[in-house]
């Protein structure tokens, strides 16, 4: 699983891969759908969004997008 790569979160990276997702879906629904998939909780805060690694629900930071 993609979650489990994260030893140590690089929200660099993370930014990375979370917009090239975001660009291969429809919608926000899809997209959050896509990242539990990839064992990731994403939710829209002010100036962009919050990243939590699952099943923990251990939250990795704030990615601005």
């Amino acid at each position: 699983m993609f979650a489990e790569t994260f030893s140590s979160p690089d929200l660099g990276e993370l930014r990375h891969f979370l917009v090239a997702e975001r660009q291969k879906t429809l919608s926000d629904a899809e997209w959050k759908f896509r990242m539990r998939g990839y064992g990731f909780h994403v939710k829209r805060v002010d100036g962009g969004v919050m990243v939590a690694r699952i099943p923990k629900n251990e939250i990795l930071g704030c990615v601005k997008m």
